[in-house]
């Protein structure tokens, strides 16, 4: 039997091993083009790739950097908090309250340096302690998140390319964004009336695949939660195009609203890619700004500084989060 066992297994653990592998060589492939194109980029002006990293970076205003990227962080904490207590308010439970989402948000953070899945654990480990909340239709709840996430991306990059198509126009040297665009924008919205015929059309709550808990919070909300969570989770986006313009400013990239409006979006799309150090964002700054090869650090020190405040955030919150986790349930 064990042996059985073994023989069935093996497989499993040997795909799970290549496709591992896969995502790290495709990482790595991605960082050699950045390092690459930077490395060029540093030897028409005769420097080595440290002399020219240390130029790109010594002109900066760190002071005034900071004082953009901390509040920045700190708003997009409260309104993905907000967002994330709005789902679990119509999905899982009517009584959870913000102030209890805050320290389970936040300690998430500290776990998605991690992994992200385990990040995800936490509040569905909350809801279960502490309002009696199946795991997986708490999982369900995190995963509409995610959904709502890609579209709201989708959407306003959609937007900012109908209204300045010519940038993308222009940035499809090394990649013809001016027909994968729209492609994305057309099977996004194509899968709506999909969705919808699955998950509220009639008969939704039968089929093997429609009715799995994982997909409760799907069926639970209304048409309009979808456009109401778009509009609670938009802020961020909105702030992180002027953010984002602001820094590129201040590292001598010389862009403006519209371009982050189209580009930023596709980027955070990218960054979501199941990639090691998020690659995808990195070589989508790489194309998109082709002129300025350094992009790709400035992508890794936003990045970087990004989760880690993120993380510290959550380290302020993890003693009341490892009560709520952890200590006694209540009565």
């Amino acid at each position: 039997m064990s042996d059985s066992t073994e023989t069935r297994s093996s497989p499993s653990r040997w795909t799970a091993l290549a496709a591992k592998s896969a995502l790290w060589l495709l990482a790595a492939a991605c960082f050699y083009l950045v390092y690459q194109r930077s490395a060029a980029a540093a030897q028409r002006d005769n420097l080595t790739l440290v002399q020219y990293l240390g130029e790109f970076f010594a002109g900066v205003d760190w002071l005034m950097w900071l004082c953009m990227m901390v509040p920045y962080s700190l708003f997009f904490f409260l309104v993905d908090s907000h967002a994330t207590w709005r789902v679990v308010r119509w999905v899982n439970s009517p009584d959870v309250k913000f102030k209890d989402i805050l320290p389970i948000r936040g300690s998430a953070y500290i776990l998605s340096l991690v992994n992200e899945q385990v990040g995800k654990g936490a509040m569905s480990l909350y809801l279960l302690r502490h309002h009696q909340v199946p795991g997986w239709q708490a999982l369900s709840s995190m995963l509409m998140l995610g959904i709502v996430e890609i579209y709201q991306l989708l959407f306003f990059s959609a937007v900012g390319t109908w209204f300045f198509y010519e940038r993308v126009s222009a940035a499809s040297q090394l990649l013809p964004l001016d027909v994968i665009f729209p492609i994305l924008f057309v099977v996004a919205a194509v899968y709506l009336p999909v969705h919808g015929w699955l998950f509220k059309g009639k008969g939704a709550r039968s089929g093997k695949v429609r009715s799995l808990p994982v997909f409760h919070a799907f069926r639970e909300v209304h048409w309009y939660h979808y456009p109401l969570l778009l509009l609670f989770k938009a802020p961020n986006l909105l702030l992180a195009i002027v953010v984002y313009t602001s820094a590129l400013a201040l590292f001598d990239v010389p862009v403006v609203l519209e371009e982050m409006l189209v580009f930023l979006p596709m980027i955070f799309l990218a960054a979501a890619l199941p990639l090691p150090f998020h690659a995808g964002a990195l070589v989508f700054w790489t194309v998109l700004f082709p002129e300025f090869p350094l992009v790709g650090a400035f992508s890794l020190v936003m990045h970087t500084f990004f989760v880690v405040f993120n993380a510290l955030i959550g380290l302020a919150f993890l003693p009341l989060a490892n009560r709520q986790l952890f200590g006694e349930r209540p009565a």
